[in-house]
């Protein structure tokens, strides 16, 4: 005999109570936009990326406006590789000569730009690859750093090559998508005053893009669970200046210092909030934009307190 099930055991329960809970959010960011920085595991995965167009063809449903930047370190190493490119890195930045950023620039507005397009459209989307270059969407400068001379200690500037920054990014072109279907996908590649083509991490392109656009959320996918604390325990949420004190204690550090600037640099602008994701978890932006105990971390500024720097 069958053992009979409870209505609280009917699996079409849990799913009618997951979107009930999901309606206020829906509500509440209808309209708004999400700037959303795709990369690492997740970009690399063909279940987590079919997984990613999904989840945003139905935030797009819903009524929020996302806008997609993405990376491809690991592809454009693999590319530089067949060719026979050798490429160095100073301060986790690929030095890119002029031969080399011609292969960025293929590889990340070509194949990898269009790979996500195609994913998203056939998801049910309507998706547009662009390059910061398309319509002067990234007017971009070239990127100065230094390190001190261990023998004088005297600031040494580093030649990167055609490793820009943005400049200004061109609110204008994002803001005709936002009451389309339309879903940009953009490519961080900026253009030079002098035409000169930079090839510009895609960290600080999604916050400088964020920032333009008043973005309601800048979400940056890693392949961390968010930031941890002392005792590798998750930190649900921040305020700008715990995370300062976070970063200068040395809790928060490595690759994800890069991350957390970028953040910071967003909310400074206007953005409401900044969260880092783990890619790696399926359905995870769905998870942090419509359930009421979100995943990763999330940095954002108290209530009414316009002092929080």
């Amino acid at each position: 005999m069958t053992e009979s099930k409870t209505p609280s055991d009917d699996p079409r329960l849990f799913k009618a109570s997951t979107l009930s809970e999901a309606l206020p959010y829906m509500r509440r960011f209808s309209g708004q936009t999400f700037v959303i920085k795709y990369g690492g595991h997740a970009m690399g995965d063909a279940d987590l990326a079919q997984s990613f167009a999904r989840d945003v063809v139905l935030i797009k449903q819903v009524g929020i406006n996302p806008v997609i930047v993405h990376g491809g370190g690991p592809q454009i190493g693999a590319m530089l590789e067949r060719l026979r490119i050798k490429s160095a890195f100073v301060d986790g930045l690929r030095v890119t000569d002029r031969e080399t950023v011609e292969i960025v620039e293929m590889v990340l507005s070509g194949s990898i730009n269009k790979q996500i397009v195609s994913a998203i459209n056939e998801a049910g989307g309507s998706a547009i690859g662009l390059s910061g270059k398309d319509g002067h969407l990234i007017d971009a400068k070239k990127l100065n750093r230094s390190r001190p001379d261990p023998d004088s200690n005297i600031e040494r500037i580093l030649d990167l090559g055609f490793v820009g920054e943005p400049r200004r990014i061109n609110p204008a072109i994002l803001e005709h998508f936002k009451g389309s279907d339309v879903i940009p996908v953009i490519a961080p590649i900026g253009l030079g005053a002098h035409g000169e083509t930079y090839n510009i991490n895609a960290d600080t392109v999604a916050g400088h893009v964020a920032a333009a656009l008043r973005a309601a959320k800048l979400i940056m996918l890693t392949d961390v669970p968010g930031i941890l604390d002392d005792d590798d325990t998750l930190i649900a949420s921040l305020t700008p200046k715990e995370a300062y004190v976070l970063q200068g204690s040395g809790t928060i550090s490595g690759g994800m210092i890069p991350k957390l600037e970028t953040c910071l640099f967003a909310i400074n602008e206007g953005v409401a909030a900044a969260h880092i994701l783990d890619g790696r978890v399926p359905h995870v932006l769905l998870l942090e934009t419509f359930t009421e105990g979100g995943i990763g971390t999330m940095i954002s500024r108290p209530a009414a307190d316009d002092d929080d720097t």
